[in-house]
């Protein structure tokens, strides 16, 4: 934020912002994962992972395996990304 408002940067919009952001050299995450059985998401990578599917899990971290992933993606590829459409 310090850095855009000692810069002679006139308007601020969501693509501004977001090549501000420490990831913006990384893609923005499809699915997001939340291990033991909370369904919220922390402020984890809140702007990042707007538009990522969300997964819950009663597995807690420790346990989560191979087995968890694969259960996380068969249930991610039946879903129909809206991308925040309705």
């Amino acid at each position: 934020v310090n850095h855009i408002l000692s810069s002679d940067i006139r308007r601020i919009d969501e693509d501004m912002i977001g090549q501000y952001l420490d990831t913006a050299a990384i893609p923005d995450p499809d699915l997001l994962i939340r291990t033991s059985g909370e369904q919220r998401i922390s402020n984890f990578l809140l702007w990042q992972a707007a538009y990522a599917e969300l997964y819950f899990t009663p597995v807690h971290w420790p346990d989560f395996g191979p087995e968890n992933l694969y259960e996380a993606i068969i249930e991610y590829q039946k879903r129909e990304r809206r991308f925040g459409g309705i």
